[in-house]
């Protein structure tokens, strides 16, 4: 993955293309932005077509706040990062996209996460959110740990949050380990009937089963012991994926996504003191990607 080399003069288009959503920034070389724009899910597992039809009207969305028509993008060098960019052929079909900027470079959404949380200099970070991945950029060279997909993958997640406590509950509920409150509420979900958890079983996604992250962590600050074993286990992942990471050559490593701050808490107290701030989001990531300085916000 390489970023832009431009002008002085030249505005810069970040594009964040995810699973859920896809957010696009024009800003100038300084970093005020000038334009934004929303879409529905860009990530190439909906299609090729249709990650770029989301991707091309967020920053179509952005142009237009921007004031400026996509004849008179001739100025303007993109970075976008894409959920799914590793799908076979994927970056390729993508590249071949037309499009109205002077450049555009494909990156995928955790490269351009990892760009903007290190301000553009070499790091690595632990994704934790509905999956789970470590990745890091050294040298010009990414490094990928994880993530390979749940449920054989994403390890410490809140997909894998879930999973464990489904499999715990159903468990307590033979009478292979001891009922807690939260192992209770959760047969409440299915109507204590382990029939209608496998039925959803057979239906269930991986967010499905992050659904029931929240509960898991309410009941561990609670003290549940069934809700604290999952979390130490969950951190215990977490942690060797960072640790990996730092045994792989990464001086910095931030912890990000939406679970990020809760697993933080459960990890041991020399990994937390290792850890560095975040310095920017996606967004910052990909603006890099295009070329744009490296800027504190």
């Amino acid at each position: 993955m390489t970023t832009a080399k431009v002008d002085d003069e030249a505005l810069f288009m970040a594009v964040d293309g995810g699973g859920t959503g896809c957010r696009a920034r024009l800003e100038t070389a300084d970093g005020k932005v000038i334009g934004g724009g929303l879409a529905g899910p860009a990530a190439t597992r909906f299609g090729v077509e249709a990650s770029w039809a989301a991707i091309s009207t967020a920053f179509s969305n952005a142009l237009d706040e921007a004031g400026i028509g996509r004849s008179d993008a001739g100025h303007i060098h993109a970075g976008i990062g894409v959920a799914g960019l590793s799908r076979q052929g994927a970056r390729e079909a993508l590249e071949a996209m037309e499009h109205p900027f002077a450049s555009a470079h494909f990156a995928t959404d955790g490269e351009i996460a990892c760009l903007g949380a290190h301000g553009g200099r070499d790091g690595a970070i632990v994704i934790v959110g509905t999956g789970s991945c470590g990745l890091a950029r050294l040298s010009g060279q990414l490094i990928k740990i994880g993530g390979y997909g749940f449920p054989i993958s994403d390890e410490g997640s809140g997909a894998y949050l879930g999973l464990r406590v489904v499999r715990a509950a159903m468990m307590a509920h033979d009478g292979r380990m001891a009922m807690t409150a939260l192992l209770g509420e959760i047969m409440g979900r299915f109507g204590d009937d382990p029939g209608n958890a496998v039925q959803w079983m057979d239906q269930a996604t991986a967010t499905d089963y992050a659904a029931f992250a929240p509960i898991v962590v309410r009941h561990a600050d609670d003290g549940d012991p069934a809700a604290r074993r999952i979390m130490q286990d969950a951190a215990a992942a977490i942690e060797t994926i960072g640790r990996t990471l730092f045994e792989r050559g990464a001086e910095r490593l931030t912890l990000i996504g939406g679970l990020a701050s809760v697993i933080e808490s459960w990890l041991a107290p020399d990994l937390r003191r290792r850890l560095s701030p975040q310095l920017g989001d996606s967004l910052d990531g990909a603006a890099i990607l295009a070329g744009r300085p490296a800027i504190g916000r």
